[in-house]
């Protein structure tokens, strides 16, 4: 069914006044506020991350020292954080069934929970309170994956969405650069076991009053949604009755939308490629430039600091030009060209070299995050942002582990050369599907409508015909 069409039937579903079979004008209006939501939103989620790397490294070497001094304590933290991380599977859908508000005001009392849990568990006999602290900051981390396009379409005019949707995912960016930035400014590597916790517990207390302040805000300033919406699309998507709302029937709709099903696979392939990336980077610059620990973080930090630049970059393009497949299609196919560059130029022993590679790639495989999403929306409306964004952070994680583990496996067998032409073979079937998608605009074909019926209202009914006759056959 033609999208127009489909948004037209549901404007006639709850009696909602027509004229010629053209939805009338809703009362639509953008608020000031929704600037603070969207950087709130950022704030939270950027602290939501930040202990995700500040406690792997510094607590593993807090470990170190206690084994060195041969206590009992054994556990490997990097495996405990690997199985954090899997937290995120099963919940990557929650944000479809609740609201935002509820969505944000349980993040953040999980983060703030956590963060306070971890302060009080800075002792040599204490990890496995360390671990329950880093268990509710993981799970409170589910809860905002799927949220930035959500809130985009919730506050934000049909100008401006794809902008604010990358803005959301910005805070997550940020949060994991200065998860590369702060912690080895806060707790210097030292031997002396006190000073060491000392250090530790002076980087928790910190971020436990950030966390805490944010809930606070939260508390107080985060709204569910405007009281009048920001579009038209959004109007016709509130029009529909609550309890006509399946969430079961929502994601089989989903699952039967074939251009959706391919972009799910697409972003599944490219953000899984870059999980991979990123969590073996640290092996394969060591393999090639032993003794550069230091610069391998610093080349971690240069990916995050220009995926940021080019998640706000796609963002804006995308609301200036709303050529979601083109774009998308364009920034794909730049993933698979920085990754082959980058994979080329990895062992020539230049690490300026792989500072640049890097950074490219960092800043078309980032950017396409919040394209994603946004394209998603289009192709799903009026169904829920959050439950299509849940399906592709789903579709990540699941290609992330796979891509992840066959990658390592292939490096400890053949060469990192290998590895990253693993890589290489499925961002370019990804980009191929990419092209096989058809552009269906959902969204932008309800939001255009909604004009066109504002602009016949003042033409004579038989230009008025003749515009309802021309729909009828396009």
């Amino acid at each position: 069914m033609p999208s127009w069409r489909r948004v037209t039937r549901l404007g006639a579903q709850d009696g909602h006044d027509q004229r010629d079979g053209v939805e009338a004008q809703r009362p639509t209006r953008l608020y000031k506020r929704r600037w603070m939501i969207v950087l709130l939103f950022s704030s939270y989620s950027l602290v939501q991350l930040l202990p995700m790397d500040t406690v792997r490294d510094h607590q593993q070497h807090f470990h170190e020292v206690l084994q060195r001094r041969q206590l009992h304590h054994r556990l490997d933290v990097h495996d405990l954080h690997a199985d954090v991380h899997s937290l995120h599977l099963p919940g990557d859908l929650a944000p479809g069934q609740e609201g935002l508000r509820v969505i944000a005001l349980v993040a953040t009392a999980l983060n703030c929970a956590g963060t306070w849990i971890k302060v009080a568990s800075v002792r040599p006999n204490l990890f496995a309170i360390t671990f329950l602290g880093q268990f509710s900051c993981s799970l409170a981390q589910v809860f905002i994956l799927g949220m930035p396009s959500r809130i985009a379409s919730v506050w934000f005019g049909s100008d401006e969405v794809s902008t604010a949707c990358s803005i959301g995912v910005f805070g997550n960016q940020l949060g994991i650069a200065i998860g590369f930035l702060v912690p080895p400014i806060l707790v210097p590597n030292v031997d002396d076991m006190d000073e060491l916790a000392h250090h530790i517990s002076i980087m928790f207390y910190i971020t436990a009053g950030v966390a805490t302040l944010l809930f606070i805000l939260v508390v107080f300033v985060f709204q569910e949604r405007p009281k009048l919406p920001p579009t038209q699309a959004q109007a016709t998507a509130r029009s529909i009755p609550s309890e006509q709302y399946s969430y079961t029937a929502s994601i089989l709709r989903l699952l039967r939308n074939r251009p959706f099903i391919l972009l799910i696979i697409t972003y599944g392939l490219n953000v899984g490629c870059f999980y991979a990336v990123g969590t073996l980077l640290n092996r394969m610059i060591i393999d090639h430039y032993p003794g550069e620990e230091v610069n391998a973080g610093r080349i971690g930090l240069t990916i995050v600091i220009a995926g940021m630049v080019g998640s706000l970059i796609c963002g804006i393009w995308l609301d200036r030009t709303k050529t979601y497949k083109q774009t998308t299609l364009a920034v794909y196919f730049m993933s698979l060209v920085g990754m082959i560059v980058y994979a080329a130029t990895l062992s020539l022993g230049h690490l300026w070299v792989v500072f640049i590679t890097a950074g490219a790639l960092g800043f078309f495989m980032t950017g396409y995050l919040p394209l994603g999403f946004e394209f998603a929306v289009e192709l799903t409306y009026p169904e829920s942002e959050g439950t299509s964004s849940g399906l592709l952070n789903c579709s990540a994680q699941v290609f992330g582990i796979i891509f992840t583990i066959c990658q390592g496996k292939i490096i400890d067998r053949f060469s990192t050369l290998a590895g990253n032409i693993f890589l290489c073979v499925f961002l370019l079937i990804g980009t191929i599907m990419t092209g096989l998608i058809k552009s269906d605009l959902r969204r932008q074909n309800a939001n255009m409508l909604a004009k066109a019926a504002v602009s016949v209202k003042s033409k004579p009914p038989q230009k008025v015909l003749l515009c309802v006759f021309l729909r009828d056959i396009l």
